[in-house]
């Protein structure tokens, strides 16, 4: 019998002109069975419900209750009962007993403690994209967290290919002053070309990012698949960007009939940085991230003479801003955002 949702979607395709054929494909139902559920009336066929039908394993539930109290709290492993109550006579599945012994005696789901992976002073940051708008016109943002103050860096673009991720990496070490000893990578595919290729951990990594890490002294590191909290520093800004940032820029020029674009981001998220999301109180260290940036400074490796933007990035439609952009003087973004006298 199907579902209701199921004979409801039956109905609904059937109304917006679907034929026999096409909703069996689409539902993956055989036509007669579309059939018979369009000659019923619109409303859910009821049927009395039956009764409980004996089970194989009835006669000998007793036997594995007691069996199961007399280990607790250890738990006796299904096929060691499946082998003794066959002995005894039993004829049924195994699947049978499986399904008793998981509803009868749950086991308790121990959550594993969260526990925080703390970094000494420029040791890591942790880097990611997160979406803010998808489609014709989207919008991106570039991340950077450093482990150990957690003073943020953001960068808007319309994409994350390899190139805005390069990007991105500069203009955080600039915009930091320094760089940290590992860059934490989620597992992007334009990043992480191929993991664990030569061995446990050691992945194949973007050339370009290779040429970069050797430039600027830093090991790039890839976290563990399916591990969102390994990176949880960055994934928890996020949402703060999202929030704090976006949200409100986007309101404001809502009202003027404006859309948030990625010049107008750009051009006011180093005032956002240095008035709020590093000058607050960090709710996790207590600190204030720019005042423990300070510390963090005395342990970065030096920036190389020779960095700058590769002049291919300078190409094309898509080019991103200058990292500069973000960089201005404080009483700049103040004559941007309140309209103070320069």
């Amino acid at each position: 019998m199907l579902s209701k949702e199921s004979f409801v979607e039956i109905q609904v395709l059937h109304r917006q002109g679907m034929s026999i054929k096409e909703i069996a494909r689409e539902l993956g139902v055989s036509r007669n069975t579309v059939r018979k559920y369009l000659r019923l009336p619109c409303t859910y066929p009821s049927y009395q419900q039956r009764g409980a039908r004996p089970s194989k394993l009835d006669s000998f539930k007793a036997y594995l209750d007691e069996r199961m109290k007399s280990a607790d709290p250890k738990r006796i492993p299904v096929p060691v009962l499946y082998q003794e109550i066959k002995e005894q006579g039993y004829q049924g599945k195994l699947r049978i007993l499986n399904t008793y012994i998981a509803q009868a005696y749950p086991r308790n789901k121990v959550q594993e403690p969260l526990v925080r992976f703390e970094t000494a002073p420029g040791q890591q940051m942790q880097v990611d994209f997160t979406t803010i708008r998808r489609g014709a016109r989207a919008l991106k943002a570039f991340v950077a967290i450093l482990g150990y103050s957690r003073a943020a860096y953001v960068h808007f673009f319309t994409d994350e290919r390899s190139e805005s991720w390069i990007t991105g990496l500069i203009g955080a070490f600039e915009y930091f002053g320094g760089v940290c000893r590992e860059v934490l990578f989620d597992n992007a595919k334009c990043i992480v070309i191929e993991r664990n290729v030569y061995g446990e951990g050691l992945h194949r990594w973007h050339p370009d990012l290779l040429g970069l890490s050797k430039q600027y002294g830093f090991k790039p590191k890839a976290c563990k698949p399916y591990r969102a909290q390994t990176k949880g520093k960055v994934e928890r800004f996020n949402r703060y960007l999202k929030d704090n940032y976006v949200m409100t820029l986007s309101s404001r020029l809502k009202s003027s009939q404006l859309e948030l674009d990625v010049e107008t981001a750009n051009a006011q998220i180093g005032s956002w940085l240095h008035r709020t999301a590093n000058a607050r109180q960090h709710q996790t260290t207590g600190a204030v991230p720019s005042v423990l940036l300070e510390d963090e400074r005395h342990e970065w490796i030096p920036l190389p003479c020779d960095h700058h933007l590769p002049a291919s990035r300078h190409k094309g439609p898509h080019l991103p801003l200058p990292v500069e952009s973000i960089q201005h003087p404080l009483s700049q973004y103040d004559a941007i955002l309140w309209g103070a006298c320069p």
